[in-house]
């Protein structure tokens, strides 16, 4: 098979299949174009339920396995070398498979650039009026459902019915209410409203949560104009100047090559930069598409702000339950934000024991013997006193700077590495955002859970920021790169800023947006 698949000349090459890949995949094969999907990581199985990740399960094929991210990345936070995990998927529907289903639009404000609520970078090459009907594509084919956020009544128009809220979740948003603000049910991407919850932050065994495999992969096999070769590695483009010929891969030590038309990029906010910058030609000194020394730049990831919130005493409760958002601190006091939204978790000892040592490896404390071990006592006397707060976060937006970069690691072969250092605007705006929090708290039980600023690694965007100048982006409001005919990214990487919401509606909307403009030249 996999020789038939090197032997055919394709339509579109997507490679990557997270959400970005899967949604344009599959709305090209429906519009009669031969897609080939290609994946570095596996299928997997269909009924799997494993969650993202465990610091703990170390060796590259276990993790591979489990969809997980295989190797560690070379991480320099500030300064400080690393090298974690990062919180990301290797498999068929990348890491939207273990994603919370939560599809959220940004703000009007986030993609246009206004006198009222200017943008640093000068907003998008894209306005928010142009993006409104993919947004609205993005949720019927994701199946979004909620609450119209009360703030913006034209937030998402065509909202399926919120599943019903759990007791806890109710009493909180009535606290909240009560307390100024504006709480609404998340919009969540389930098909079922008998949706198995417990597959937030899962692999979903079923159909009922809506993510990159089962509204974007499965249905364009299902047309039977699309094929899917997993455990294939992209590891060079190759072509013209202006024009990318052959996509060489490899899989179980061989070494293959595969033609198309078209080819449509989304590995990824991480790989994605890595795979242009090793591609080098004599056309492509610096890399495919670097002529300006930009592809790997202007990395951002949102902070993540946590804090635990408790019920009122005799409101005891222990349902796990994804469902509260509010929008209240989006923009205030003439600088942005973003949205809060719960998590699905209560914390429990597990969870603090995790959180704790994540904070002891990232401290001095790690050089010492059996550093590990010593957080299970504070865990333990902390669940005590923790055990039914519910987790929220605040997301943080982050703002583009070119020392922001991912690059290819020099010390591992195929790996990555991250450059990434916390702005003086972007510490200044998080401890202004921390005091809206405790103020728009006030009168509840709520502690922080969050004290160094933390980027969320597992929301990495920007790195082939879209733009209409060549000189400051990588490629064109369409996403194509400046200077090839028919090479397109549609993930994360595109983006021209981080927003103040989850990408993974916006990544899904782009990539419908792009998917019109290849089929019409087609």
């Amino acid at each position: 098979m996999t020789s038939e698949l090197c032997d055919r000349h394709w339509d579109v090459i997507v490679i990557g299949t997270g959400i970005g890949g899967g949604t344009i995949g599959r709305h090209l094969a429906e519009n009669g174009l031969a897609v080939l999907f290609l994946e570095k990581g596996h299928a997997g199985q269909r009924s799997a339920t494993n969650g993202l990740g465990a610091d703990t399960i170390t060796d590259p094929t276990a993790r591979m396995t489990q969809g997980w991210w295989p190797d560690r990345v070379s991480l320099c936070l500030n300064g400080r070398e690393t090298q974690p995990f990062v919180p990301i998927g290797a498999g068929v529907g990348g890491s939207s498979v273990f994603y919370a289903a939560t599809l959220e639009r940004p703000e009007a404000h986030d993609l246009d650039d206004s006198a009222e609520r200017p943008h640093p970078t000068g907003g998008w090459p894209v306005n928010y009026h142009q993006m409104l009907p993919y947004y609205d594509r993005a949720e019927a084919l994701y199946h979004v459902r909620g609450e119209t956020d009360p703030l913006n009544g034209h937030s998402a128009a065509r909202l399926g019915a919120p599943l019903p809220i759990a007791q806890g979740d109710s009493r909180m948003m009535q606290r909240m209410r009560a307390g100024g603000l504006h709480p609404y049910q998340l919009h969540t991407a389930l098909r079922h409203l008998d949706g198995c919850t417990f597959c937030f932050g899962r692999k979903c065994p079923r159909d009922c949560k809506m993510d990159a495999r089962s509204a974007g992969i499965e249905p364009a096999l299902k047309t039977g104009r699309a094929a899917l070769l997993d455990r294939c590695e992209v590891t060079e483009l190759v072509g013209r100047p202006d024009r990318i010929t052959h996509v060489i891969a490899r899989r179980d030590d061989e070494q293959l090559t595969f033609s198309a038309e078209r080819v449509v990029l989304a590995a990824g906010a991480l790989s994605s930069p890595r795979l242009l910058l090793n591609s080098r030609a004599e056309h492509w000194p610096h890399g495919c598409g670097n002529g300006n020394d930009l592809v790997g730049r202007n990395l951002m990831f949102h902070l993540n702000e946590m804090f635990a919130l408790w019920p009122r005493r005799g409101e005891a409760f222990r349902e796990h339950s994804k469902s509260i958002g509010f929008r209240d601190l989006y923009f205030a006091e003439g600088l942005r934000f973003g949205m809060v939204q719960s998590m699905g978790l209560n914390i429990e000892q597990g969870d603090i024991l995790h959180y704790l040592r994540r904070r002891i490896a990232r401290s001095r404390l790690r050089c010492l013997p059996g550093a590990h071990q010593l957080a299970r006592v504070p865990a333990i006397i902390a669940a005590q006193v923790f055990g039914r707060a519910k987790v929220f976060v605040g997301l943080l937006e982050d703002l583009p700077y070119a020392e922001n970069r991912v690059l290819p690691d020099p010390a591992r072969p195929g790996g990555i590495r991250i450059d990434y250092g916390f702005s003086e605007e972007l510490l200044e705006r998080r401890l202004i955002f921390r005091r809206l929090l405790r103020s728009a708290l006030k009168g509840q039980k709520s502690l922080f859970l969050t004290h160094d600023p933390e980027p969320n690694l597992g929301h990495p965007c920007g790195t082939l920021r879209m733009g209409a100048n060549p000189a400051t982006s990588v490629l064109d409001p369409a996403c194509r790169v400046h200077g090839l005919c028919n090479l397109w990214v549609v993930d994360a990487s595109f983006m021209p800023t981080s927003m103040g919401v989850n990408p993974s509606l916006t990544i899904a909307a782009n990539a419908l947006r792009v998917a019109d403009q290849i089929a019409e030249r087609q």
